[in-house]
């Protein structure tokens, strides 16, 4: 899976900021904590659920049930929107 081209990420003030661009469905924007946004860079290269997860393992000192719920809620809110190519 991978983040749509119509959608572009931008940091603004300590936050990420993404935006649809093009034809895509929605029309707005959504603000990412620091969490959220890795998963959504994860995201601009083909990936897996299990790599994301793998990756913020790495990087967080998590449990695997907490990573793995965070990733699922990010993943069915950008589902929810149109942003993945699946």
């Amino acid at each position: 899976m991978k983040l749509k081209d119509g959608f572009v990420t931008q940091e603004m003030g300590g936050e990420q900021i993404m935006v649809a661009t093009g034809s895509a469905h929605f029309s707005g924007l959504v603000r990412s904590n620091p969490t959220a946004a890795f998963i959504v860079d994860s995201l601009k290269e083909d990936t897996t659920r299990e790599a994301i997860i793998e990756k913020m393992l790495a990087r967080y000192d998590a449990s695997v049930e907490l990573i793995s719920a965070d990733v699922d809620m990010v993943l069915t809110k950008l589902r929810s929107i149109e942003a993945l190519d699946e």
